[in-house]
């Protein structure tokens, strides 16, 4: 009897590669990542008809490492979570938590009302609100 295979060169190879490269990113990212010093906290951005709303996420960051700043339509977010060498039961022997300065640079539309950005920052995310001036908001125009 014969049996027909279906030629797939690459299909079932990229599969595999693509599995193992997926296996090393998830041991070893962690621990470069954190070697580095480089981070850059998740955002979540949302648009209001009255305001826009970032969240970011700045878990073990204290309040007074962090900085904001807007100028020329730019919102800039920086600070630095430092790596804690000890502990109560004594050294680190392995620290996966990336850590450093970070900066992040947001750019908004014309529009903005710079005066009126505000930010609170509750259990480790920092909320920044910016409003939009009353000619940026959003109108239906009726046709005549």
């Amino acid at each position: 009897m014969n049996k027909l295979i279906r030629f797939a060169p690459h299909g079932r190879r990229s599969s595999i590669g693509l599995d193992l490269n997926r296996v090393f990113d998830e041991i070893f990212a962690p621990t470069q990542a954190a070697e580095s010093g480089d981070w850059r906290p998740r955002v979540d951005i949302s648009e209001s008809d009255g305001s826009f709303a970032l969240s970011i996420d700045l878990p073990g960051v204290p309040r007074e490492d962090v900085s904001i700043s807007f100028e020329d339509d730019v919102l800039t977010v920086s600070g630095e979570r430092k790596l804690s060498t000890e502990t109560e039961s004594g050294d680190v022997r392995r620290a996966e938590r990336v850590h450093g300065r970070f900066s992040r640079s947001f750019t908004f539309p014309k529009g903005v009302a710079a005066d009126k950005i505000s930010a609170t920052f509750e259990n480790g995310v920092l909320a920044v609100t910016v409003p939009k001036t009353a000619q940026s908001k959003a109108r239906t125009i009726k046709i005549s």
